[in-house]
């Protein structure tokens, strides 16, 4: 069926937001980070496909509110799983796109009401500062704001956006995660230890840009990982290389996401076939 959802499309840098979707089949649905974009996933999209999944990329200003981001996620998955007669959906949100991903599924919010009484989710979050982005902590400090006459405020916001003050420990977003809707059946949240990364290398082999975004202090919080529907994978990766980029597979995140049964094993007869679309896609 094609159908068109406000914030969904397919995992392209196109504009076609035009869904070609088996009704019957589950669906996964991807959420970038921040400065990313449905095309940011193209490649991992098309890794889903050769396995016989589908999926579609959910859309939105990461400059926006994240609790705003976070409603259009809402009312775009009630769309989605409206007109599918499989309403199983798996949401992945890498970095700020798992903030954006989790806080969709919280008890309590007016925008969850009204879930269909079948859908079924599984959630995975991938590096994401749930603990709040160290970076920003002057962005949350009263002191600082009072000891700067309030200029450090519109500083904040013109760096990062509306979401200024949301990504620090002292908002009302980080301090209160909120609890998981019933309907969320697994969560795996993957935490990567980005010390030592290198996103890109010279040519002489020398690391020239690190990898490194968040500390797994950052990404770890008691408060989100004490449910026990939380399944805490760490691993050693960068924070581009986990789910891939020009110079590398995700392989360490396709393992897994097979372990877990979120992508499906690669059969025997097809692994070497697999690894030349590798090449291929990254």
């Amino acid at each position: 069926m094609d159908i068109t959802i406000p914030h969904l499309s397919n995992c392209t840098h196109e504009d076609d937001r035009r869904l070609r979707l088996n009704g019957d089949e589950p669906v996964t649905v991807l959420v970038h980070g921040c400065k990313g974009s449905a095309g940011k996933f193209l490649a991992l999209a098309n890794v889903f496909a050769f396995h016989g999944q589908q999926t579609v990329c959910f859309s939105y200003n990461d400059r926006d509110r994240m609790m705003d981001s976070s409603a259009q996620l809402i009312d775009a998955l009630k769309t989605l799983i409206s007109r599918m007669n499989n309403k199983t959906v798996t949401v992945i949100g890498h970095s700020q796109g798992g903030l954006v991903a989790r806080k969709a599924f919280i008890q309590g919010r007016e925008e969850g009401s009204g879930w269909q009484t079948d859908a079924r989710f599984r959630l995975v979050t991938i590096s994401s500062p749930f603990a709040g982005v160290s970076a920003s902590e002057h962005c949350g400090s009263q002191t600082l704001t009072n000891v700067t006459l309030g200029i450090i405020i519109p500083i904040c916001q013109m760096i990062s956006g509306d979401k200024w003050f949301e990504i620090t420990s002292a908002s009302d977003f980080i301090r209160n995660p909120g609890t998981l809707i019933q309907k969320v059946d697994e969560y795996t949240k993957i935490v990567t230890d980005e010390r030592d990364s290198c996103r890109r290398r010279s040519g002489s082999g020398q690391c020239i840009e690190d990898d490194y975004v968040f500390s797994v202090v950052e990404q770890y919080y008691i408060k989100i990982d004490s449910d026990p529907l939380v399944d805490n994978v760490e691993v050693k990766a960068g924070h581009n290389e986990i789910v891939g980029d020009e110079n590398s597979a995700p392989t360490k995140l396709l393992s897994i996401l097979q372990d877990r049964g979120i992508l499906a094993t690669t059969p025997p007869n097809f692994r070497k076939q697999f690894a030349v679309v590798l090449k291929q896609l990254y």
